[in-house]
């Protein structure tokens, strides 16, 4: 026998819920990897164009050069500093979503806890009025015997 539970539209409704917030969450973490990958490549870059300058350096360079050099590594440094408050935000962002999606995880928990309970408690109150009617029926059938 189905047992309808009171608040199955509430559990629909926070079921839905949690999916969508996955899906957010889903969002932030891509979001947040492909801003720590562009900080990354940024960062990988501008330490190989340290190391060559570097090596320029050994051999001679021209004031031009160096200034030209100093010019871009100062325009890498910027981008980095814009790429690591992004990271910074797309870690929060990532972090609030991880949060909602935890709360509604264990709301929905709450709600199927609550719904398991409901439907023991039904079976066990069905099969308590069975048993009251099959004793009924045995206490019937031996006062019939008796007569």
């Amino acid at each position: 026998m189905g047992y309808a539970f009171k608040l199955q539209k509430v559990l629909t409704m926070k079921e839905n819920e949690k999916h969508q917030a996955a899906g957010e969450y889903n969002e932030a973490v891509r979001r947040f990897e492909e801003v720590a990958e562009k900080l990354y490549h940024f960062l990988k870059q501008k330490e190989q164009y340290e190391e060559i300058h570097k090596q320029k350096l050994q051999s001679g360079l021209s004031i031009q050069e160096i200034r030209h050099f100093q010019q871009f590594i100062s325009n890498l440094e910027r981008t980095i500093h814009h790429y690591q408050l992004l990271v910074m935000q797309a870690r929060e962002q990532m972090h609030r979503k991880q949060m909602k999606l935890t709360e509604l995880n264990i709301e929905v928990k709450k709600y199927e806890k609550m719904k398991e309970k409901y439907i023991q408690v039904a079976f066990d109150a069905e099969r308590t009025a069975e048993n009251k009617w099959m004793d009924e029926i045995s206490i019937q059938r031996f006062v019939h015997r008796g007569d």
